[in-house]
């Protein structure tokens, strides 16, 4: 604080040539001995921790989705066999209409126009075929499953990802929502990680 002789919080506190300091048990003042003189400093409490709002998912929106294949000229007709991951594992014989209705980068990727739209394989190298499997189920079953108890975070987190990534906003608060329920010493570094990442403190709150 500006040099002077007075108590205060923070760094409103004045003192010259502190000589002697002694701290309270709680932490929360500090006595200064300056100049023949005894000040007190209230130490200034740290800010609050940020509020997020609460994650709150909407109701599903699958029937209505469904409901757009009816009458739309422009859908993709027939499947798609996806080639999965680094070692192209194969998800085959999805319907490349309800992945359209379900997610507007699946409908781009098979819009008119779109070389993929006719292609028979598709090659996805961004994910496993774990992740990849648990994103399209839910698209074409409306069915969140994270599988076993163990690793379940880390499959929280991969699938969360794959959701921003396909712009399936409910899949991605699913995803939180299970990694808010996760949350414990073998989880707390990667939620961290994820939080700073992908810039979302809603996963720690």
């Amino acid at each position: 604080g500006t040099e002077g002789s007075a108590d205060g919080v923070g760094d409103a506190a004045q003192f010259e040539y502190p000589a002697a300091l002694a701290i309270s048990p709680d932490g929360s003042t500090l006595s200064v001995y300056a100049d023949g003189r005894l000040r007190q400093v209230c130490v200034a409490a740290p800010p609050p921790p940020p509020s997020f709002a609460p994650l709150v998912v909407p109701p599903s929106t699958f029937s209505a989705d469904m409901g757009k294949m009816w009458g739309d000229a422009t859908l993709p007709e027939g499947k798609v066999t996806f080639l999965v991951g680094d070692h192209l594992e194969r998800y085959e014989h999805v319907s490349k209409n309800m992945l359209c209705v379900r997610s507007p980068v699946f409908r781009t990727m098979f819009g008119i126009g779109m070389k993929e739209r006719d292609a028979a394989e598709v090659t996805v190298s961004h994910t496993d075929l774990a992740s990849f499997t648990a994103l399209v189920r839910y698209l074409l079953t409306d069915q969140f499953d994270l599988g076993e108890e163990e690793g379940r975070a880390q499959r929280a987190l991969d699938l969360r990802e794959l959701a921003q990534m396909y712009q399936v906003p409910r899949l991605e608060l699913l995803c939180a929502q299970a990694l808010q329920e996760s949350v414990g010493p073998a989880s707390a570094v990667p939620l961290l990680e994820a939080a700073h990442t992908m810039g979302d403190g809603r996963l720690l709150a």
